[in-house]
């Protein structure tokens, strides 16, 4: 699996957000609320769709019970005009390692590569800022062929 690491400007980003934990996951629900409206969103910066999390500080790794926000985004020019229901965020610029992902969205096993394997081996430490993926034109939603980019917010390790 390819991956670079890239600092990515302040996004914009527009869309319909649900708590939820990994062990009473609401991914389904929260993307079936928004996809009938996504169209409603008139200055998007793409047709890329983001799905996004943003963790709390103190939720540690493999906690299945701490609940955090999942996003269901488009990336937008301004925040001028938002529809009804639909929520803005603003993400701070940062380091990212982005991951190009080929496989199966429900195959979560790349994820335990990343935080169990591919983190612990860099030069790099997991930042508290949102994570997120990028589902864009070759994204196939659960297809062995569908193409996504992960987006994990990461910091030089600190000296110790």
């Amino acid at each position: 699996m390819k991956v670079e690491i890239k600092v990515t400007d302040e996004r914009k980003l527009l869309g319909k957000t649900m708590k939820m934990s990994y062990s009473d996951d609401k991914t389904k629900e929260l993307w079936q609320s928004f996809m009938p409206y996504r169209n409603q969103i008139l200055n998007r910066k793409s047709e890329d769709l983001i799905s996004m999390q943003v963790f709390p500080y103190d939720m540690q790794m493999g906690d299945i019970f701490h609940e955090y926000e999942k996003w269901a985004v488009v990336e937008v020019n301004d925040f001028e005009d938002i529809p009804e229901g639909m929520q803005a965020f603003l993400m701070e610029a940062g380091l990212y390692a982005v991951f190009y992902y080929k496989g199966l969205s429900s195959d979560k096993s790349v994820f335990y590569y990343i935080f169990t394997d591919w983190l612990p081996k860099s030069e790099f430490e997991l930042d508290n800022r949102p994570h997120f993926e990028v589902l864009g034109a070759k994204y196939k939603n659960n297809d062995t062929e569908s193409e996504e980019e992960i987006w994990i917010p990461v910091k030089p390790k600190s000296c110790k």
